[in-house]
């Protein structure tokens, strides 16, 4: 079967699309798997470190609450994106973190102060579309590019609610692929 390409502003509309279809029930539960997929493939220690999305919930992303609670109940440090100018910092959150939702109507920790951190042992990556070699689609603003390029990321997850069935044609020579993507009930390696 020949691979089928496609442009990330297709693929950005067409996942956007259909991730608009699934209730809210759907979002839950699909996120609920993915986190337990996640578990099932690796292992956390305390004093980990992960940088993890806070979900835009009227876009339903995948719910990352599954993550904060274990990271929080276990000791793992979490870390979650703050947009400052072009760039996307990372603040350390705790459960008494108090959040504002942001231009991007994002939800953002208050705090400003961004962590000299620049090592994470994680990063939990908020995607439209990831395709079978790890090429990620998101809304376009290279955030997550350029966070890439900025720190020593271990490992880069994507999660998604669909499998790879596309090729990405117009991938740029900046565009950092992920090591994995973690879909309800399966995950890839890259």
């Amino acid at each position: 079967m020949e691979a089928i390409f496609e442009t990330k502003k297709v693929l950005r509309k067409k996942y956007l699309d259909k991730r608009m279809t699934l209730s809210q029930d759907e979002v839950f539960l699909f996120s609920e798997q993915i986190f337990e997929m996640f578990l099932k493939e690796f292992s956390l220690k305390p004093n980990s470190k992960i940088h993890c999305f806070v979900p835009i919930t009227s876009k339903n992303e995948v719910n990352t609450k599954f993550f904060f609670d274990y990271c929080f109940k276990n000791n793992i440090r979490i870390f979650v994106p703050k947009i400052v100018g072009d760039d996307l910092t990372s603040i350390e959150v705790t459960p008494d973190t108090e959040f504002s939702i942001s231009k991007w109507n994002i939800k953002e920790p208050k705090n400003s102060v961004g962590n000299t951190i620049k090592e994470f042992d994680f990063c939990l990556t908020p995607l439209l579309y990831c395709d079978a070699k790890g090429n990620r689609v998101g809304y376009g603003k290279g955030f997550y590019d350029r966070f890439f390029s900025e720190n020593i990321v271990n490992t880069k997850v994507g999660l998604s609610f669909y499998r790879p069935d596309s090729l990405i044609s117009d991938v740029l020579s900046s565009d950092i692929r992920l090591d994995f993507l973690i879909i309800p009930n399966e995950i890839f390696v890259f």
